[in-house]
């Protein structure tokens, strides 16, 4: 299922920025020569759709993916106009720094990027954690969107070629 989320009433949250602050994390618009690493990062812990995803943030102008750091490690990204132009997602968190907040702020700065880029909406495709973005964002679900523009995509283990 795909959520909506009205970008006019996204707003900062600084307490949340200060807590990162004090815990030295930065939230940032990742930079062109990390995009291989940046994909080395994720494949272990999500999907390789996710990496194709990212690779295809990358290519926007400006680049489409913040990525959250702490002393030159990467922790979480998030990525929108991947899937879809108006697409958030895909976004996470390495396993160990969650419940930190990371995952909201990267949620946030990255609707709000959207929101400067002149989009009045966001979508969120195929949500996983519906709960976590109603609270977080007010979203909301989009009646009749149950496979999003995912419908149909290749299976990579039925589509990867054999011997």
């Amino acid at each position: 299922m795909d959520l909506l989320v009205k970008l006019y009433d996204v707003v900062a949250d600084l307490d949340l920025d200060r807590n990162l602050a004090a815990n030295s994390i930065v939230i940032r618009r990742a930079l062109a020569p990390e995009l291989d690493t940046i994909r080395a990062w994720i494949a272990p812990r999500f999907s390789a759709g996710w990496v194709s995803e990212a690779q295809v943030a990358f290519s926007r102008d400006p680049n489409a993916c913040l990525i959250a750091v702490k002393d030159g490690k990467l922790l979480g990204f998030a990525c929108y106009d991947a899937i879809a132009l108006g697409f958030f997602g895909p976004t996470g968190v390495d396993e160990a720094a969650r419940g930190l907040g990371i995952g909201r702020a990267l949620l946030l700065k990255t609707l709000l990027a959207m929101r400067e880029r002149g989009y009045g909406y966001a979508t969120i495709g195929w949500a996983g954690p519906v709960d976590f973005y109603a609270r977080a964002v007010g979203a909301i679900p989009i009646p009749g969107s149950d496979g999003s523009v995912y419908a149909g995509m290749l299976d990579p283990l039925i589509s990867a070629p054999t011997g």
